[in-house]
């Protein structure tokens, strides 16, 4: 089976922002998404893989027999948008999205351009039930 790509790792995290976003406010952006993340989950950040911030994790195994680990909650500051890992995507959580302020989504993915386009209370309520709803399939780490 392969291996998963997306795995903690010893990266620095302010190195990484600092080399990789590529504008000024996604750097500011990046360190406000840091302390908000750890606010809300009390962990610190951890690189992903080459380009994902994460806190906490989990561990989790599909029917199919694939598993691996993966961050309770994260994000990444790419070229055009920030990627926050923060959405479960399930259909009941939509409702979450509502009041969040401007983004595009993804699957499980919340696109923005600039942390000031989102509510930032909302984003810890989405993020508060995520990480609910991930315990409750995956059990606390």
């Amino acid at each position: 089976m392969a291996k998963n790509k997306t795995q903690e790792t010893e990266q620095n995290v302010e190195e990484f922002i600092e080399s990789f976003a590529n504008t000024e406010q996604k750097k500011q952006d990046s360190f406000e998404l840091i302390k908000l993340m750890k606010e809300v989950t009390d962990f610190e950040p951890k690189m992903w893989g080459p380009s994902i911030i994460g806190f906490g994790s989990y561990h989790y195994k599909y029917a199919s027999g694939h598993e691996g680990d993966a961050p309770l909650v994260g994000f990444s500051p790419r070229k055009a948008e920030i990627s926050l890992y923060v959405f479960t995507g399930a259909e009941e959580h939509e409702y979450l999205l509502e009041n969040l302020g401007k983004f595009r989504k993804g699957k499980s993915c919340i696109y923005i351009k600039k942390l000031e386009n989102i509510d930032q209370e909302e984003l810890k309520k989405v993020m508060r039930e995520t990480i609910k709803y991930l315990n409750q399939i995956y059990g606390e780490d």
